[in-house]
């Protein structure tokens, strides 16, 4: 497992570098608590500016040998990694429920998909690396334009899907030919780091992963030190869309390019003509999984008036069925109780509870499935992710009235449409601006080798096989000239 004791006994994860754990200092342990069992399960060292810097130089001279590494060098390394990964998949989930408080389905489904992504992008080193001979029109010239390795990359991803983002952040750069800076999660570090360990198992070169965490006050000025280190090419970050603006600030401030996955507020759209049971069972789904904990939850269902009262029904036939024991844990009393207060005020307003009253348990780390209606514009519901087993319930009169509805939002990540006319439903999906629409599932789905990302304030940039990679690729043109060929005479 990925820890060292301290001089008290306390299992703690270390931070890194090169392949070796840095002197613990007992005086900077962040507590990993488990909502679901109400404990701390273990600690965390918190990172320095200075071990922050130390972590990017490190980064710097492993990424001058590993650039000039084969395709089929990365390759082998990532299906190697996915075999450990494999062979760990016990330890992983152990993990991921201890920090998370996640159902043991979501902690292996995540190492299952995980897996799948670092095979996926495996096999689309060699294509997305290879480089291109453009035509010309200046004679006797040549061409030759090159993929190379963006450099040491950052990358920042969070809890909830603690090793799918976390390991298809390191996976994509490190097939590309980058090294990786890699800021774990103080909610989930035991994961991220094990994810490290698996990597150098499988026979990573020292010092291409280097991975710390910090605490949330230490988080700032750590995340700056390694911004602004002049050793970091790129930054990518999965996470919340305040952290991405302060993060985008950043970045522009010391003219880093940024790959950004953020928050979402999915709709879920449903036609007069939909399938309303099937409708209703993935409307459930996801909002609910993972105790709504996932950027492409299902946030806001928009049903046309015709269906609306047959789809309340078959959602409450479902949630008093299948989740009358409630929906999982959030991941922190904190997180549980934004939610509630979230919903509560916007009840306070003037809005109904359709299903469910948004009540806490009595340890305040789970959130009653719920679902309200008569949210208002101004409630801050309407606008923020709710992150929780909850969602809006919006009815409208007709399809352009939805794909309104369906847009009225910052956001651009996910969405989902329900109609069995597929016509009608490709015609919607088109015209709602997120980065991706789903039609007849759930508005979380994901597969390794299909683009994902955001549009509008989901983020901006694509994760997943080849788009991934060439997220960490940049072209190099080399021009190669015949003297004794006349070429275009420039003012001519």
């Amino acid at each position: 497992m990925p820890f060292i004791n301290d001089p008290k006994g306390k299992e703690v994860v270390p931070i890194r570098i090169n392949g070796i754990n840095e002197p613990l200092d007992a005086t900077r342990l962040i507590p990993v608590e488990s909502s679901s069992q109400d404990k701390i399960v273990h600690y965390a060292q918190s990172a320095t500016p200075e071990l922050a810097i130390k972590a990017a130089e490190e980064s710097y001279k492993a990424f001058r040998k590993w650039k000039n590494s084969t395709h089929t060098e990365r390759r082998d390394l990532l299906l190697r990694t996915a075999d450990v990964i494999d062979a760990w998949t016990d330890r992983f989930v152990e993990l991921q429920v201890a920090e998370t408080s996640c159902p043991e389905g979501w902690a292996r489904f995540n190492a299952i998909i995980l897996i799948r992504c670092l095979r996926e992008i495996a096999s689309n080193i060699s294509h997305a690396t290879t480089g291109e001979l453009p035509s010309l029109e200046t004679p006797g010239s040549l061409v030759l334009v090159y993929k190379e390795p963006v450099g040491p990359v950052l990358a920042i991803p969070p809890w909830n899907a603690s090793m799918v983002l976390s390991g298809r952040a390191l996976a994509a750069p490190i097939g590309a030919g980058c090294s990786v800076v890699l800021k774990a999660s103080e909610l989930s570090p035991a994961t991220h780091q094990l994810l490290a360990l698996a990597f150098e198992e499988a026979g990573m070169p020292e010092g291409l992963i280097n991975i710390l965490q910090a605490s949330r006050e230490d988080g700032p000025v750590v995340t700056e030190a390694l911004i602004a280190h002049r050793a970091i090419r790129k930054v990518e970050f999965i996470g919340s869309d305040a952290v991405g603006r302060i993060i985008g600030q950043l970045a522009s401030k010391y003219l880093k390019p940024v790959l950004m996955e953020l928050g979402g507020k999915a709709p879920a759209v449903v036609l007069r003509d939909a399938d309303v049971k099937h409708a209703a069972d993935k409307i459930v789904e996801g909002a609910l999984l993972h105790h709504g904990q996932i950027c492409m939850s299902t946030d806001r269902i928009v049903v046309v008036q015709e269906v609306a009262d047959e789809l309340i029904k078959e959602i409450k036939t479902i949630l008093e069925t299948k989740y009358s024991k409630g929906a999982g844990y959030a991941v922190s009393k904190r997180l549980a109780q934004r939610a509630h207060d979230l919903l509560h005020k916007a009840h306070a307003a003037g809005a109904r509870f359709l299903v469910g009253d948004a009540s806490l348990n009595a340890a305040r780390t789970s959130l009653t499935p719920t679902i309200i209606t008569d949210v208002k514009p101004t409630d801050a519901i309407y606008n923020e992710e709710i992150f929780a087993p909850a969602a809006i319930f919006i009815t409208v009169k007709d399809e352009d009235e939805a794909v309104k509805v369906a847009n009225d939002t910052a956001y651009g990540l996910n969405a989902a449409v329900h109609s069995r006319d597929v016509f009608a439903a490709i015609r919607v999906a088109k015209q709602i601006e997120a980065g991706q629409v789903h039609i007849g599932n759930i508005t979380e789905y994901d597969e390794p080798n299909i683009p994902i990302g955001g549009t509008k304030g989901s983020g901006w940039g694509r994760n997943n096989g080849r788009y991934a990679l060439n997220e960490f690729l940049v072209e190099k043109t080399i021009s190669i000239h015949d003297p004794a060929a006349s070429g275009i005479k420039f003012g001519k």
